[in-house]
């Protein structure tokens, strides 16, 4: 019996070991199903996700299908005198003379613009036409066209050029006022550098940028989308390709992007291109004073509240805020029944007072509340530099 026991303990080891190195050397002997007969090697297909449904991908194609062929390339040239630099050299000065003929040179600048209606209105940046005496715009398929000047507001640096063509032209959808939210996919057109029509997406970062120092009327969109030399006066769209502003401006330590970019809003470049088709120019108010921000300290100083309003640094004499009896010192505080929040808003305020009308103005002077009635005039013309 002993010696039976020992049979078969030999034989389930040797078994096993043989199990062992055909599972490691020959797998394919213990799983027959694995080599078909024909010898072809069955491939096993991936189910379907969705129960056979298309994953959708997120694009924005459809948008840039409708803002595209609407942003225009604009080209333009100045002629520029320029005094030879060997003139500033004693030793050259000492042997050749002083000649002091000034050469003439043609300076070239790019830039991108927005096709607003069907008869060639275009609106730009105020930047990219400045002191050019040549102005090109070329079309997204490929057409070119001489193009004038119809008005400029240099202190929104808004610009409105136009164009004559045969045929209708593709314009954009604008988008409705004050739909844009922070976080809000845009996508950003223009030319960069001169290589081609480019769309380039991100977000909007922040509404309501000021105190940029870019310039005098400030109320930008900050957004990620890159935007680069070459984009000035392009649009910036939604995600169903309707225009929301105007790209203007990035900051930069390189002259390259960084992911923060300025464009104007709609609201605003749609006022100035109205009042420019309209007049040919853009009519604000003014009052004619000087102001400066409340800050901490002064607020303190002043024995204020808070530091809300806007600090009357200086009237201009005989201007509507002194015959209002607007002194300096006061706080403004309310303009036509509106807050002001700082120096920036009031400013914004004023300008969109009708000249001519008379508006009433809350002041904060030594701790006491008054409002005064001022007849608002036309803001001057700035001055070129």
């Amino acid at each position: 019996m002993r010696r039976l026991w020992l049979i078969f303990a030999q034989a389930v080891t040797l078994s096993v070991a043989f199990l062992f190195v055909v599972q490691t050397l020959k797998p394919e002997w213990l799983d027959r199903r694995a080599r078909p007969a024909s010898g072809i090697v069955a491939l096993q297909e991936t189910a379907p996700a969705n129960n056979g449904e298309t994953t959708q991908v997120a694009s924005y194609a459809e948008a840039a299908r409708r803002a595209v062929p609407s942003v225009v390339h604009i080209y333009t040239s100045q002629e520029v005198k320029t005094r030879n630099p060997l003139l500033d050299d004693p030793f050259f000065r000492h042997f050749f003379g002083d000649h002091s003929e000034m050469q003439t040179q043609r300076r070239s600048g790019l830039g991108s613009g927005v096709l607003v209606s069907a008869d060639g209105y275009i609106l730009t940046n105020n930047h990219v036409i400045e002191s050019a005496d040549e102005i090109e715009v070329s079309l997204n398929d490929g057409r070119k066209f001489p193009a004038k000047v119809v008005g400029a507001d240099p202190e929104s640096d808004v610009a409105v050029v136009r164009i004559k063509a045969d045929a209708k032209l593709p314009t954009i959808t604008f988008a409705t006022a004050d739909t844009l939210h922070v976080g809000d996919v845009v996508l950003a057109i223009g030319n960069p550098f001169g290589v081609g029509q480019t769309v380039t997406s991100g977000i909007v970062s922040a509404l309501g940028r000021s105190h940029l120092g870019i310039n005098t009327f400030e109320n930008f969109i900050q957004t990620d989308a890159a935007i680069n030399p070459g984009n000035s006066g392009g649009a910036l769209v939604d995600s169903n390709g309707h225009l929301v502003g105007i790209n203007t401006a990035i900051y930069s330590q390189s002259g390259g992007n960084m992911g923060i970019g300025f464009a104007i809003p709609v609201s605003l470049a749609r006022s100035v291109l109205e009042q420019i088709i309209r007049t040919g120019t853009v009519t604000r108010g003014w009052i004619g004073v000087e102001v400066q921000e409340v800050t901490p300290e002064l607020a303190q100083s002043f024995n204020l509240r808070d530091s809300s309003g806007a600090l009357i640094a200086g009237v201009m004499r005989g201007s509507p805020a002194d015959r209002a009896g607007i002194k300096p010192g006061d706080i403004l505080v309310g303009i036509a029944g509106k807050a002001v929040a700082d120096s920036q808003a009031m400013l914004a305020l004023i300008a969109e007072q009708t000249p001519g009308q008379s508006v009433k103005v809350k002041l904060r002077r030594e701790a006491k509340d008054l409002e005064v009635d001022v007849a608002v005039g036309k803001r001057p013309k700035p001055a070129r530099e």
